[in-house]
């Protein structure tokens, strides 16, 4: 989906300043949607003069009222005959309002148009669409929001809306349905809502609120001072225990300059924190888990190398050994997992300590060899990476082992990751000596290979193939073809 910079690129001439200021617009225009009520979406005129039409390049639902757009509108080029009231602010440069019906539905709406004006010229309108209701008294929060509005759309034509500096609006970020206090210019409440006296309670407070000085209500007075002072929006968390937290964003109401109140919005988060807490105990449970795994994988290793050690036949020592691998090769996966927290981890991240272990392990003085990896590889889940792991270190093992004999020379080992829409391919490809014409992996019956066929076509339901490198190369190339998890990246 094209982003807000992307349809301004391609449908306006709207340089990267003003593309920046549309985004702030957009990314904090929540309490003009819901203090009016409205539906609104952003336009500005397409790039060929004299064309008459207009791109959208944002659309907002209230959270106060019912929507009357089904359709998402953004990106939509239309000659302003077809959407009504995108045209007039863009052609007076003043706020103009109307009243049409809008289908579908034949909805009676009150459109308002308002210029967005950005180093002192005008690049785009927003256009508000409220539904109007007969022989309707506004109630006082009606009146209280609508006024409110007024000096926004204010701030909004000369400048000073969207703020030049605000932090980033996220989902838990307070909308003006979950509460809302009004200020004068002396950080007193002139007016609360319904939801902001039920979220006052829940932090202790039961008086009177209107009069009250915000500070007096439990909120910290120098943080409500910098939104005052600075001019530009704040957020403050107040918690009073583990069970109660409330989450206000202070917005400045600024006027020839001149902060003249705020709008304080404010929204319970009592359960979105008792949620983060979970999952901070569920994240440092599971990391404790991998990593006790982990350590318990290095004991047996460890016992390993004992009972190795007490051995006299050289070929159950080598068993030893490459049990010792394979159980470091899985030990590994869980070491990375105890560091994210997580339950997926970077497969080349898993690579690198299995390469690093096979070369200290196995390669000799008399047989040099350099070790590399190609490709960054995709996050796998937790069994594929551990199944996957244990064949990487059984191939690097056979490539040590069989692709350079005693005396052949020394060479290189290869590892590459290739990583497409829905499967990885690993290959593993050493200069040694190479596998006979006539080798056929699924005839052979050592234990390694035999491990390797049964977690790639068991576990890893992928497919294997071990063959002579191809033209001018030399020695072999192991493949490994295996289907992605649905949430492997």
């Amino acid at each position: 989906m094209a982003t807000l910079s992307d349809l301004a690129r391609m449908h306006t001439g709207l340089g990267a300043a003003s593309r920046a200021h549309l985004r702030r617009l957009v990314g904090s225009w929540g309490p003009l949607a819901d203090l009016s009520f409205s539906d609104l979406v952003l336009c500005a005129p397409v790039s060929i003069e004299g064309s008459g039409e207009m791109v959208i390049l944002g659309q907002i639902r209230p959270t106060t009222a019912q929507t009357l757009f089904v359709d998402d509108l953004v990106g939509v080029v239309s000659p302003t005959v077809d959407v009504p009231g995108l045209g007039p602010a863009m052609t007076t440069g003043k706020t103009t309002s109307t009243e049409t019906v809008l289908d579908p539905g034949a909805q009676q709406v009150r459109v308002l148009s308002i210029p967005v004006h950005h180093e002192g010229r005008m690049i785009a309108a927003v256009v508000s669409y409220r539904r109007i209701r007969e022989s309707h008294a506004p109630s006082a929060l009606e009146e209280a929001y609508e006024a409110v509005f007024v000096r926004l759309v204010q701030m909004l034509n000369n400048g000073t809306f969207p703020f030049p500096f605000e932090g980033a609006i996220t989902e838990e970020t307070p909308r003006v349905g979950d509460g809302t206090l009004i200020l004068d210019r002396d950080s007193r409440v002139d007016f609360s809502s319904p939801n902001a006296v039920s979220a006052l309670h829940r932090i202790g407070y039961k008086g009177r609120i209107v009069g009250r000085k915000i500070e007096d209500l439990g909120f910290d007075g120098d943080v409500v001072a910098s939104a005052y002072r600075l001019k530009v929006p704040v957020i403050e968390e107040i918690q009073r225990s583990e069970a109660v937290t409330i989450l206000a964003r202070i917005l400045p109401l600024i006027e020839m300059d001149q902060v003249t109140g705020a709008i304080v919005l404010v929204r319970d988060v009592s359960g979105l924190r008792r949620r983060d807490r979970l999952l901070v105990s569920r994240d440092t449970t599971i990391r404790e888990i991998h990593h006790r795994v982990k350590n318990n994988l290095q004991t047996v290793s460890s016992l390993l190398r004992l009972q190795g050690r007490r051995l006299e036949s050289g070929e159950a020592k080598a068993a030893i050994e490459e049990s010792v691998r394979r159980i470091g090769a899985i030990a590994v996966v869980h070491q990375m997992l105890a560091v994210s927290g997580g339950d997926q981890v970077v497969f080349r991240e898993v690579v690198e300590p299995i390469m690093n272990t096979v070369r200290s392990t196995l390669v000799s003085n008399e047989v040099p060899l350099s070790f590399r990896i190609i490709g960054e590889g995709p996050t796998l889940s937790a069994s594929q990476a551990s199944s996957l792991a244990v064949v990487v270190t059984e191939l690097l093992q056979n490539a040590v082992e069989h692709g350079f004999p005693p005396g052949f020379g020394g060479g290189s080992i290869t590892v590459e990751l290739v990583t497409g829409p829905s499967e990885l391919v690993v290959r593993v490809h050493d200069d040694g000596v190479g596998v006979g014409p006539g080798f056929d992996v699924d005839a052979q019956s050592g234990l390694g290979l035999t491990i390797i066929r049964s977690l790639v076509t068991g576990e890893l339901q992928g497919e294997l193939s071990i063959d002579p490198a191809r033209g001018s190369q030399r020695g072999t190339v192991a493949q490994v073809l295996v289907r992605l998890d649905d949430e492997a990246e």
